[in-house]
């Protein structure tokens, strides 16, 4: 057997592709991004090897409620496109939105980048993403991880993943157990497919041929003011709109009205969605003359050529939260959302579901 060959030269953690100086150059670039996020709960964050957070005394009985999730193949389009300063906002909303449906305030957020070789610019426009995501979300980034897997993670792409960490008051839970027939839908406007069916839409792109770059009719008006995609007028840059963040506005709804139930429209789009808010024995009923479409799906129907229960079953269509209230609440919380910058819609009703009916339907 012949004997190991020494190097030539003393090997470093840099020569086997992880670039340690990189990653602390990194950590400074992000710690104004996450200080503008703190809340008072914060006892350390960035830099750490765990951040600390306490509840505080302002709830009773402090339930905490955590999700995680990633961004999924719309990474794809945004690294396709350069564009990495808003995808951090989609991870966030993935996670934030998902532990709203229960009732709860997120607290902190946590987040995992992953990558072939670290580029500290493209890194920082993410994290500065996923700060802004946290500031509209009102939660702390209070840490993550940056890892390099050289030779095994394709050269030049990214993952993300993140956690989110909420607390909502015991008796405040929002579980769907008293929806009831008669109950009315309250559907939040969606910004667009936000981060979900992202390998059909990818699918339609490459078989359309279509040109990412080309104007897409009607985007620019789809959206609501306060998003970034309200500029959008590209077919990428209505793929790439960041998912709205459902919190402030949903929350402060709740403080005055009784939310029985909600759902977010992310994978299974509404067919499949707003079924896990409800009890057994009902069917959410939606109308779908009560909301506008963004053309975006009319554009992604068309180029696939995909049928109405399949756009139903994979995408929003345009709504990407829905609440459930008792009618008397009905108009007031239409009222109250649009208010705070959303665009709210009454888009159905709750009613005993036939037997052997589907849990939600869109006619």
């Amino acid at each position: 057997m012949a004997a190991p060959s020494t190097p030539s030269k003393p090997l470093s953690y840099r020569d086997a592709g992880v670039d340690i100086d990189a990653g602390d150059a990194l950590v400074e670039r992000i710690k104004p991004f996450a200080k503008r996020t703190m809340r008072p709960e914060v006892l350390a964050g960035i830099g750490g090897f765990g951040g600390l957070i306490e509840i505080g005394k302002r709830f009773r009985e402090p339930v905490l409620v955590a999700g995680t999730d990633g961004v999924g193949t719309k990474l794809n389009l945004a690294q396709r496109l350069g564009r990495h300063d808003t995808i951090g906002i989609d991870l966030v909303a993935m996670s934030v939105n998902d532990i709203l449906v229960q009732g709860a305030e997120p607290l902190f957020f946590l987040d995992y980048f992953v990558c072939e070789r670290l580029d500290v610019d493209v890194a920082a426009k993410v994290i500065e993403g996923i700060a802004r995501g946290c500031e509209m979300a009102g939660c702390a980034l209070i840490g993550g991880e940056t890892a390099e897997h050289p030779g095994t993670f394709p050269k030049g792409e990214y993952d993300l993943a993140g956690f989110a960490v909420g607390v909502v008051e015991k008796s405040a839970i929002v579980d769907g157990r008293d929806i009831a027939p008669g109950d009315r839908l309250i559907g939040l406007a969606s910004s667009g497919p936000h981060a979900n069916g992202y390998s059909l839409i990818r699918k339609i792109v490459a078989v359309a041929n279509a040109d990412l770059h080309a104007p897409i009719a009607g985007a620019a008006d789809a959206a609501p003011a306060s998003t970034p995609s309200a500029r959008m007028s590209t077919l990428g840059d209505a793929l790439l709109a960041p998912t709205r963040i459902y919190v402030k506005p949903v929350l402060a709804l709740a403080s005055k009205l009784h939310i029985k139930g909600m759902a977010h429209i992310t994978g299974g789009g509404l067919i499949e969605n707003v079924p896990r808010m409800l009890p057994d024995a009902v069917q959410a009923r939606l109308e779908r003359t009560q909301w506008p479409r963004p053309p975006v799906f009319a554009w992604l129907q068309e180029h696939g050529s995909v049928s109405d229960d399949e756009m139903h079953r994979v995408f929003n269509c345009g709504i990407g939260m829905v609440l459930a209230v008792s009618p008397a609440d009905a108009k007031a919380a239409v009222a109250m959302l649009n208010d705070a910058g959303e665009r709210a819609f009454d888009i159905g009703e709750v009613v005993a579901r036939p037997g052997g009916a589907a849990a939600a339907v869109v006619v």
